[in-house]
């Protein structure tokens, strides 16, 4: 079972790409770190106030790899460098 989501970010804080950067790179490193996930910046690199990071991750069983997922879109969501302004799931 493969369990993907996107989240789409506003980062206030961020004045330039380099700003943006830091804390992209920040929260996709713990991220990885910290949720048997993989993570990525997949959109909007040239924009500097806005981001898209993908999460994904397999598992034999549904329910433990939907419950990885909605914590580390709960940790993201606990970012106070960022407004998550949507997400999207997807089962493959």
């Amino acid at each position: 079972m493969i369990h993907s989501v996107i989240i789409e970010c506003h980062i206030y804080e961020a004045h330039s790409l380099k700003q943006k950067r830091s804390v992209i790179k920040r929260v996709v490193t713990r991220l990885r770190q910290q949720f048997n996930i993989a993570a990525a910046e997949l959109d909007y690199q040239d924009l500097w106030q806005r981001s898209q990071i993908g999460l994904v991750t397999i598992s034999s069983d549904k329910i433990k790899a939907e419950q990885e997922l909605q914590r580390a879109v709960a940790f993201v969501m606990s970012i106070p460098e960022l407004e998550v302004t949507g997400t999207t799931i997807e089962w493959l």
